[in-house]
């Protein structure tokens, strides 16, 4: 009787996936939340199956070998069928979703997002569900990357994201925030407390400002709603946030004001990769759109009415 072949296994693919795709073993283990030495021994055991070292260990940086470059689209291309019949078992049968990875940003994770998973773990009680909350552009290098299935961000400006479908949510404008009991043009000026250049938002601030050529200096650049907007209440500057981001972190003695200039908005999306998940993200999309009107747009129109014309939630 002939000897048979070793084994591929999906796991040991994936592995295999997420090394290439990170470009290293301690990068990948992070990634899929296992140890290096189980990413090293799955590697070697794809490589045993398969007959030839896949990944370069000699290569500083990492590398991976001819054979390695060859197999990885056939790799990938396994696990975005495996991640297609999935989402077919689940479309067919609710109860056959296993599993659901979504990346959603800050913005909503205190009014939306408690109540997007509740509503879902109830329909999909055998789901084992995942969430990662973060910047915009980290999720959506996640979403490319496969560990996650959907992602709630900021759509890019300007930036081609091929090979994914994007679902829009929301449309807000970019707000002029100050304290309550000072104007919005004091004399002297307030300083900017500018949001974080390291995010998309706050390179989106910094080019209107730029454009319009009132690019103020300032000694203050954070990534946090609740800090910025706290130094504003307590008088120490002004700020430029969108109304979720107020809403994300709400707090008396603040005034809201249209931002001079152009108008200045961004699009929220729900982003998925094409094809990955059957109809599942319009399905998460229709439920956040609901969500977002009733939980940012209602109460934001009702304490800024003039809002109206710019903060609205999108079309399916």
């Amino acid at each position: 009787m002939p000897a048979a072949h070793p084994r591929i296994s999906l796991w040991a693919v994936e592995v295999f996936v997420a090394t290439a795709e990170e470009g290293a073993t301690t990068a990948a283990a992070r990634r899929l939340g296992v140890s290096a030495s189980a990413v090293s021994q799955q590697l070697a055991g794809l490589e045993s199956a398969l007959g030839a070292e896949l990944v370069d260990r000699s290569a500083r940086p990492f590398a991976l070998t001819a054979a390695g470059r060859a197999f990885l689209p056939h790799a990938e291309a396994m696990l975005d069928e495996l991640a297609r019949g999935r989402a077919g078992v689940g479309q067919a049968d609710p109860a056959g979703l296993t599993s659901f990875r979504l990346g959603m940003i800050e913005d909503f994770e205190a009014e939306v997002t408690p109540l997007l998973l509740a509503g879902m773990a109830d329909e999909l009680s055998t789901c084992r569900f995942e969430l990662e909350t973060g910047p915009s552009h980290r999720l959506l290098s996640k979403l490319e990357a496969r560990g996650l299935d959907v992602a709630v961000a900021a759509e890019p400006q300007g930036a081609a994201l091929d090979g994914i479908e994007l679902h829009p949510l929301l449309t807000e404008p970019f707000l002029a925030i100050h304290p309550a009991d000072a104007p919005a043009q004091s004399d002297p000026p307030l300083p900017l407390i500018h949001y974080s250049q390291r995010t998309l938002m706050g390179r989106q601030i910094a080019t209107h400002l730029a454009q319009t050529g009132k690019a103020p200096p300032h000694q203050l650049e954070l990534d946090s709603y609740p800090a910025i907007l706290a130094l504003v209440a307590a008088g120490r500057g002004w700020t430029i946030l969108t109304p979720s981001a107020v809403r994300h972190a709400p707090r008396a003695g603040l005034a809201l004001s249209p931002l001079d200039g152009p108008p200045l908005t961004r699009r929220i999306v729900l982003a998925a990769r094409d094809g990955m998940m059957a109809d599942w993200p319009a399905k998460v999309a229709g439920r956040l759109r609901t969500l977002l009107q009733e939980r940012v747009v209602e109460p934001a129109l009702a304490e800024a009415p003039w809002l109206e014309e710019t903060l609205r939630v999108e079309a399916g």
